[in-house]
């Protein structure tokens, strides 16, 4: 079996480090892993499959030796400036950021959904956004059968989707909570998110829409080859640290039966469906971490109209909606190669 390089872009960072998690897990046929970061994160020493690896600073001649794949978890910034000079030596990179998402020549994949899409690439294929990928892996075996007219994406979003600072701003608020003489300064949000809700991911645009909402809506479109589906969100950070929750009311153009959607949902690959409102299940937060699967559940028409539906859709941010996929998008373009 051939054997492949692959470098992992931003390794010491929250993402990074899950992706050398799922990479240990998956033992995908790699010979040769390689760890970049920035210059202040270069040095440190990452204990990776029985071994140790120093990670490297990434500079604009890292790909000068070679590499099949390329991880990047890294932002932006870096990813416009890195992203395709590792594409012109030959590296197939698979970038986390919103750099390449909405650029017409680069794929925007989920495995589960548009995997025929990873053939398309040129060198550089997008990972999309943590709430977009959990929500379209739900409404893909519906739009197939029953043509979505109108989504409306409401967001419940944990603040490991911000980070480590992010992370840091629940505990600090948690700490001060208990202990009222220790610290409240902020890392990252512009308010004390424990005990607290922030209508607030990424900037605010003209539109009053957040940067946040704006990408849900696009990337949906994207993604399921619907240019002008009707969606709108409402994106909110809520004071959970990992996993994020969503309500997704969606309009069909054909009618349903609910018991019959249902199955749908359960056949569809990468779904777990947890609906059993006797019982008092549902997806939760705490059940979805540490897992790559998107849980469905809450399951019920919505009443008010001809043919629609609400949802409860949650996922581990960090593994499904980032590393995990990323890596799924690997995967895939090995087998393809066999």
């Amino acid at each position: 079996m051939k054997q492949y390089k692959l470098a992992v872009v931003g390794a010491t960072g929250v993402v990074g480090q899950t992706a050398r998690d799922v990479l240990e897990e998956k033992k995908l046929p790699i010979s040769e892993y390689v760890f970049f970061s920035s210059k202040r994160s270069a040095g440190k020493t990452i204990h990776f499959l029985g071994k140790d690896y120093v990670v490297r600073e990434l500079t604009d001649t890292s790909f000068d030796e070679g590499f099949d794949f390329a991880v990047f978890s890294a932002g932006g910034t870096t990813s416009k400036h890195f992203a395709p000079i590792a594409a012109q030596k030959g590296c197939v990179v698979v970038d986390n950021s919103s750099a390449w998402r909405m650029d017409p020549e680069v794929p925007l994949v989920v495995p589960e959904v548009n995997p025929e899409e990873i053939a398309n690439n040129k060198g550089i294929i997008a990972n999309p956004n943590c709430s977009t990928i959990q929500a379209v892996v739900a409404l893909k075996p519906l739009d197939e059968k029953y043509k979505i007219k109108r989504i409306v994406y409401s967001t419940y979003q944990a603040v490991s989707g911000a980070g480590h600072n992010g992370i840091e701003d629940l505990e600090t608020g948690i700490q001060h909570y208990i202990d009222e003489s220790k610290p409240d300064t902020l890392a990252k949000f512009p308010y004390q998110i424990f005990n607290n809700c922030l209508p607030h991911i990424d900037v605010f645009l003209e539109n009053k829409y957040t940067k946040e909402e704006e990408k849900m809506v696009n990337e949906t479109r994207k993604i399921l080859k619907r240019p002008d589906l009707r969606v709108t969100a409402t994106t909110v950070r809520v004071p959970v640290f990992n996993s994020h929750s969503e309500s997704i009311n969606v309009e069909f153009e054909k009618d349903f039966d609910l018991d019959e959607l249902i199955q749908d949902l359960a056949k569809a690959p990468g779904i777990i469906v947890v609906d059993d409102e006797k019982k008092n299940q549902y997806p939760l937060a705490t059940e979805a971490t540490g897992h790559d699967e998107v849980y469905v559940g809450r399951i019920r028409r919505d009443d008010s109209i001809p043919s629609g539906v609400n949802l409860w859709v949650v996922a581990d941010n960090i593994r499904k909606g980032a590393a995990s996929n990323a890596i799924q998008i690997v995967e895939k373009m090995i087998e393809m190669e066999k």
